[in-house]
C-alpha cells in the first residue's frame, strides 16, 4: 500500500517538473539579464544591419603564357570574382569599404541587406590606410535615400567593451559576432599608416570593409585583417583588426570631397625610448632632413603634444595639414631644441627617397 502512494506521489512530483508550462515560466523570469543582453544585442544589430552591403566585384586579371613552339611569353586574360563588405555612410549611397576589396575591380556592384542589387562606382582610395570609397549609382530619376550608419568616437573606445562585427565572409551574407576590444592603437606592420583596433569578434575573409559597432550600435571601425597564426592554424583565431572610425570617416570625407587622401609625411624612421622617440634615420631630400632633424634625436613633443610611442608622431601629423610648419620638440646631446618642420605628402613606398 505505501509502495502505492509512493509510486503516485513520484508521478505526480515528476509531472510538475517537468510541465511545459512550469519550464516556460523559468526561462522566462522577470529580470533576467541575459535574456535582457541578448535582446539588446539583436536589437543592435537589427538597427545597423540596413547600413551594410556586400561589395561583389569582377577584374581582369593576367597569367603569363608560354608558346611551346617558340618560347614566346604572352598574357593570359582571366576573369576573377571577389567579395568584401561595406557599410553606407550617407543618403546618397557613399559606401565605406576596404580598399583591396575593390582594388583593380573593373565592375563593382553593391547589394543591400534588403537584397536590392545596384551597380557601383568607386569613388577613390587610399593603400596608405586600406579604405576605398564606393558610390551606389541609381537612375537619373529614381529617388532613393539610403540608410546610413550612425558612427561613434572610436577614440573613446575602451579596452574590453563590447563590440560587433557585421559583415558577409566566405559568402555568408549578413554574418553577426560579437566579442570585445582587444586593444587599441596596433601596428603590425601590413600598412604604411596603422592605427588598429584589435579585437576578438570572430572576422574572416569576406569580412573586410563591414562596420565594427559598439553596445549602441555606432560604427567604432572598419574591419581590416586579421591574424592568421600560422600555416598551421586554419580560419579566425581572435584575433582581427579594424580600422577607428575617426580615421575611416576623415578619409571618407577627404575622398568626397577630392577624390584622393593626402597624409603628411616628413621623412624619418622612429623607435621608442625613454622620454619619447628615437629618430633612427632621416630620409634624405625630406621635411625631417630641411627642418634640422637628425638620427639619434629624441622626439618628445609634437607642437604640445607629448610623445611616448611612433604612433604619438604619426596621429599628431595626421591632425596637420601638408606646407603647414610643424613644432617639434627634442633632445639632442642633453640640449632641449624646438625644430619647425612641414610636411609633405606620403610618397609611395617605392618612391621613398632613401
Amino acid at each position: 500500500m505505501m509502495n502505492g502512494w509512493r509510486q503516485t506521489l513520484l508521478a505526480a512530483a515528476c509531472a510538475l517538473a517537468f510541465h511545459p508550462a512550469q519550464a516556460e515560466m523559468d526561462t522566462s523570469l522577470p529580470g533576467n539579464p541575459l535574456r535582457a543582453f541578448g535582446e539588446h544585442i539583436a536589437d543592435v544589430v537589427e538597427h545597423a544591419m540596413p547600413s551594410v552591403v556586400v561589395i561583389q566585384t569582377e577584374a581582369i586579371r593576367y597569367r603569363l603564357g608560354r608558346d611551346v613552339f617558340f618560347g614566346h611569353l604572352y598574357r593570359i586574360p582571366e576573369q576573377t570574382a571577389g567579395q568584401g563588405s561595406g557599410v553606407i555612410i550617407s543618403e546618397q549611397g557613399h559606401v565605406l569599404t576596404s580598399y583591396h576589396v575593390v582594388a583593380r575591380a573593373q565592375q563593382i556592384e553593391v547589394m543591400l541587406d534588403d537584397g536590392r542589387v545596384y551597380e557601383g562606382e568607386l569613388v577613390g582610395g587610399d593603400s596608405h590606410t586600406d579604405l576605398a570609397l564606393v558610390r551606389i549609382k541609381t537612375d537619373e530619376d529614381e529617388d532613393v535615400r539610403f540608410s546610413p550608419i550612425e558612427y561613434g568616437d572610436s577614440d573613446a573606445v575602451r579596452v574590453g567593451e563590447v563590440v560587433i562585427a557585421i559583415g558577409s565572409p566566405y559568402s555568408l551574407h549578413s554574418t553577426v559576432t560579437m566579442g570585445i576590444v582587444s586593444q587599441k592603437g596596433r601596428v603590425i606592420g601590413m600598412l604604411p599608416y596603422e592605427d588598429f583596433i584589435q579585437t576578438q569578434a570572430p572576422i574572416n575573409p569576406g569580412n573586410s570593409g563591414g562596420p565594427l559597432v559598439d553596445a549602441d550600435g555606432r560604427m567604432v571601425g572598419i574591419n581590416a585583417a586579421i591574424h592568421q597564426g600560422g600555416a598551421r592554424a586554419a580560419g579566425n583565431i581572435g584575433i582581427g583588426f579594424a580600422v577607428p572610425a575617426n580615421l575611416a570617416m576623415r578619409v571618407a570625407q577627404s575622398l568626397i570631397e577630392t577624390g584622393s587622401v593626402t597624409h603628411p609625411w616628413i621623412g624619418i624612421l622612429m623607435e621608442p625610448t625613454p622620454g619619447g622617440v628615437r629618430v633612427e634615420q632621416v630620409f634624405r631630400n625630406s621635411p625631417a632632413e630641411a627642418g634640422g632633424l637628425k638620427r639619434g634625436d629624441v622626439i618628445s613633443r609634437v607642437h604640445d603634444r607629448p610623445i611616448a610611442e611612433p604612433l604619438d608622431v604619426r596621429r599628431a601629423l595626421f591632425q596637420q595639414a601638408t606646407d603647414t610648419a610643424v613644432r617639434i620638440t627634442v633632445l639632442r646631446n642633453d640640449e632641449r631644441k624646438e625644430l619647425y618642420v612641414s610636411p609633405e605628402a606620403m610618397p609611395e613606398f617605392d618612391e621613398l627617397p632613401r
